[in-house]
């Protein structure tokens, strides 16, 4: 079967709008109560700099495709710096025809895995959206550790608004990439929502800017 993708609506503006760092306050507090990590960055230079401090020299470590790690500089520098056991390297040099299986299993449970949300909810929930799903194994249980990283203009009111933010907002922005990089465009397959962290390994790093979709 061959799917279609056809242009979604331009992407609502309402889902841009920034959180102020009460709100953020208040999301973080909700996080805590729930299990997550969380904490508001100073700036995106601060938030690189608490991603990397948490990362010990020769761990390895999967960055996830995401604009908000690529804004920040910190999909190169675990990709490129040497410092890093790093995972898309690895994946890079594998054939998706021949190696699907190592592929699977190289992305699905690295000691580290970074990323971000397309909405993090007023009492504490986090919604991640995906064309393939190959993230959100190693988010919802697989990684050692998760670090997500999210702008101000994530935060949502509830579950609802979240599913809204994905669909009206962070899926148009993710297909207008796509296209202007020479692909078809993108699709909204999958999304993980996470309520609790009765593991306590996801943390998540507010950044008052705005960053990524």
């Amino acid at each position: 079967m061959t799917l279609t993708l056809p242009d979604p609506r331009p992407p609502n503006p309402q889902f841009e709008r920034p959180a102020d760092h009460e709100r953020l306050a208040r999301t973080v507090n909700a996080l805590e109560e729930r299990g997550f990590t969380a904490e508001i960055a100073d700036s995106s230079a601060h938030a690189r700099r608490l991603v990397l401090d948490a990362l010990p020299e020769g761990a390895e470590v999967h960055a996830a495709l995401s604009e908000t790690l690529r804004e920040l500089g910190i999909t190169a520098e675990i990709d490129e710096s040497g410092r890093y056991d790093a995972v898309r390297p690895k994946l890079r040099a594998l054939d998706r025809k021949t190696q699907g299986r190592e592929m699977r299993k190289l992305g699905a449970a690295p000691d580290f895995i970074l990323g971000s949300a397309h909405a993090v909810t007023d009492d504490g929930q986090i919604l991640v959206a995906s064309g393939s799903g190959s993230q959100l194994g190693a988010y919802a249980y697989a990684a050692g550790s998760v670090i997500l990283v999210v702008g101000h203009q994530k935060l949502v009111r509830d579950v609802d608004e979240g599913l809204r933010r994905i669909r009206e907002y962070s899926l148009p922005k993710e297909f207008l990439r796509m296209k202007a990089v020479g692909y078809a465009g993108t699709l909204l397959a999958e999304t993980l929502l996470l309520h609790f962290d009765p593991r306590h390994r996801v943390r998540v790093v507010f950044v008052p800017e705005t960053l990524g979709f």
